[in-house]
């Protein structure tokens, strides 16, 4: 009797497409309901939106203004128009809540933020050695050349040795013609 037929067929649907490849682990659980998944980096560009928003003059004024008109309408209003009194709980409850909601967003996009500036710092700090490594091999390069350069005859030595050494020709001919 073959092996695949002593396994049930939900572990023959399990072990189809996992025993060719060792490196994948076998998936043991199997639901009924897919799970939910979300983009987390999505979520992460959404909190930064979000605070971005918190911290710009045009928030505090909406909140500013929001909360005037809910005052005032609270104070001014019709006495069965009014739906917070003056102790303006809600009001107080709405602000928490804001607030409650905010401070974690601004911490998750202050997190992202940070992970984006290690990255920045990362990609300095190479750019940074690549530049220090050239700078060095120039400075080497700039020592040699002025090195070669020390070892080179000049010009101004050129003639002035040939000019010795016509001199030395000319005096030399000179005693050739006296003898």
């Amino acid at each position: 009797m073959p092996r695949d037929d002593r396994r049930s067929s939900d572990e023959r649907r399990l072990f189809r497409g996992t025993t060719t490849r060792l490196d994948v682990p076998r998936d043991w659980r199997r639901t009924f309901v897919p799970r939910p998944t979300y983009d987390a980096d999505a979520f992460g560009r959404l909190s930064e939106r979000i605070a971005r928003f918190l911290g710009t003059g045009q928030f505090l004024v909406y909140m500013t203004a929001t909360i005037l008109f809910w005052v005032g309408w609270n104070i001014f209003a019709p006495e069965d128009l009014r739906f917070d009194q003056y102790p303006f709980i809600f009001l107080t409850l709405a602000l928490s809540l804001q607030a409650s909601y905010a401070a974690p967003l601004i911490l998750l996009a202050q997190n992202r933020q940070e992970a984006r500036d290690r990255v920045q710092y990362e990609r300095d700090r190479d750019v940074d050695a690549r530049t220090r490594a050239d700078m060095e091999f120039l400075a080497r390069e700039m020592a040699s050349l002025r090195m070669a350069v020390g070892e080179v005859a000049t010009r101004d030595f050129l003639r002035s040795e040939l000019r010795s050494l016509l001199a030395d020709l000319e005096l030399k001919s000179r005693e050739d013609d006296r003898v």
